[in-house]
This record gives C-alpha cells, structure tokens and sequence, in this order.
C-alpha cells in the first residue's frame, strides 16, 4: 500500500510539473448565474425551448410511449430492457411522462441509461434535467453512478474506459451524481472525474465543500482550485422527490487553468470548481452527455429513479418556468 501511495503522489507531482510546464496558471473567477437568470426563464413550461439559440438538445419524453421512442433523439440506450416510460403518476405536476431506469435486485454490476453523441463537439456544455428517487432506495455499499455525465472521448468504440487515466490528451469525464458511501441515501452530491491531475487510476471525486478524494488531505480546497475557490456545503436530495439539476464544464485553454465545471440544485449554485486543467490539446472537445445508473452490487432491493426535461447548451438554463 506505501509503494501504491508513494507511486500515486509521485505521478501527481509529475502532473503538476507538466501543467506548469505548459503554461498553466489560474485564471480569474467570474461570477455564475443563478435561479430563474437563464434560458429556461423565456420559455414557460419549456416550450419551444429546443429553438432557442444556444440549445442543442431538448427532450421531455411527452411524445414517448415507449422505449423505442428514444431512438430519435437518444443514440445510445444502454440495457434498454431497464427502461421505461413512466405515466403520470410518477411525475411531477402537469408533466404526463418521464424516463424511468429500475435496477433489479441483484448482485452482479448493472448499468442503464441514454447517451446522445453531440453532432458537433463543443468546449461548453450546460445539462439540465429534472430527477426522483425511489421513496426506499438503498444500495449497502460498493460502487454507484447515478447522475448525469459530460465526457471527451471517454468511450472508446461505443465501450466506456474506467480505470484508464486520463492524461491531458485522451479524454476527460465528469460525472455529477451522489456518492453511495457518503451521507444518507442516495449519499451526498459530487463530481466523479477523471482529468490529467487525478490521484488515482479511478479518478476524483470533488465535493462542494472542496474535499477532494483520495489524498484529501493535501489536495482539498485551494490546494486544486486555487485561491478564490469558495467552500459550499455538502448537499444529499431527499428520496422521493424531484429535484432540478443542472451541471457545466468548460474545457480549459491548453497551457491556461481556465477550465471550470460547477453544479446546480433547483437554480442554487451549490458547487464552484474552477482553476481546472481537463486537457492539453485543443482538440479534446465535449463530444457526449448522458443519464443513467450504474450499480456494482445490488442485492437488498429493487432501486428506481425517474429523469425528465432535459435540456443540453451551450449557456445557463435554469429551472423550468412555470406555464400560463
């Protein structure tokens, strides 16, 4: 274990050594909008949402009466036979369908969930969608992913690459999700990255407050986002209610540490990472999103949760506005 350690921070100070080689540095911190301050906010009930001009991807699952209905708008459906449309009353008020992904009780990994591949790579993206779950959900321990990711690369012919690491030059992933070994169930809201600096083969995970695991201890707070990063709370949803999230990440500059991914919850901005470095080369752009849930070890129960409206951009959405 002492040589593993040794050899993960040694890699990492040779990481460090390579961005500053390149010319990385931290870069001012603007402000981020907040609540009802985005797209979402001219269009009520989201209506019409998908003309706006910096929309690239808008579906709401209202036209959906079943899973081969995905098709059109979603390019991957991964382990389609755990998806559903779920009617209304599962959904939230004035809203007659949403996507519904069920993992059986079992004690083998399982993944399920949508995928777009964007037609047109971009170096900012915005995706928001609204999501429940199950009033009982519990999963006892081992590994979880059951949020929304925006990744560069990170498939590789159609398969993901866990456990590869990302080096500036083959691909970036974040995941915005709930850790499962953290607070109360679902467990608390982070990050799951993978990028150039990780402390591991496994990737990161960044919490709003700016711990950062593993090596929290030296790698926490400004020690990775730098002097103006600002500490949040840590933040668990409550089960059996849906919630609005929204996350960014902006690719950085290569030689500068201007990149920067944050996270939404209901229009409040509950975490800040900026002074990132997800690339080294130009050409590693945002080319997928996706929602869905991973679960390596599920044998108490059967789990679901249940997304709907979602929006991908290239500029803040926000909260659906309320319709006439």
């Amino acid at each position: 274990m002492r040589n593993g350690m040794h050899a993960a921070a040694v890699r990492l100070a040779a990481l460090t050594l390579l961005g500053l080689a390149a010319g990385a540095r931290a870069e001012e911190v603007a402000p981020l909008p907040e609540g009802g301050a985005g797209i979402a906010a001219r269009y009520p009930g989201d209506k019409g949402i998908e003309g706006a001009p910096a929309v690239l991807f808008a579906d709401d699952f209202e036209r959906c009466s079943s899973i081969d209905d995905l098709s059109p708008k979603w390019d991957v459906l991964t382990n389609k036979t755990h998806l559903s449309i779920a009617g209304a009353a599962d959904n939230r008020p004035g809203r007659g369908r949403s996507l519904m992904m069920t993992m059986p009780r079992q004690a083998v990994p399982l993944a399920t969930g949508v995928s777009k591949l964007l037609a047109h790579t971009q170096n900012i993206l915005f995706l928001r969608w609204y999501q429940k779950f199950d009033r009982d959900w519990f999963v006892p321990d081992g590994s979880v992913h059951n949020g929304g990711s925006i990744s560069s690369r990170y498939n590789d012919h159609g398969r993901a690459t866990p456990g590869i690491p990302a080096d500036g030059r083959n691909k970036f992933l974040v995941n915005f999700e709930n850790e499962n070994s953290t607070g109360d169930a679902p467990g608390n809201i982070d990050f799951y990255v993978y990028w150039p600096e990780q402390g591991t083969q496994w990737g990161d995970h960044f919490y709003p407050p700016g711990t950062v695991i593993p090596f929290s201890e030296r790698r926490s707070g400004e020690a990775t986002f730098g002097k103006q990063f600002v500490p949040r709370p840590d933040f668990t949803p409550q089960l059996g209610r849906w919630y609005c999230y929204e996350f960014m990440v902006r690719a950085n500059t290569p030689g500068r540490r201007d990149g920067r991914i944050a996270m939404w919850v209901d229009g409040r901005l509950i975490g800040d990472f900026p002074n990132m470095r997800l690339r080294d080369v130009a050409d590693l752009e945002i080319d997928t999103f996706g929602l869905g849930v991973y679960i390596a070890s599920n044998p108490k129960r059967e789990n679901r949760k249940w997304v709907d409206d979602v929006v991908a951009a290239t500029s803040y959405i926000g909260p659906m506005a309320a319709s006439d």
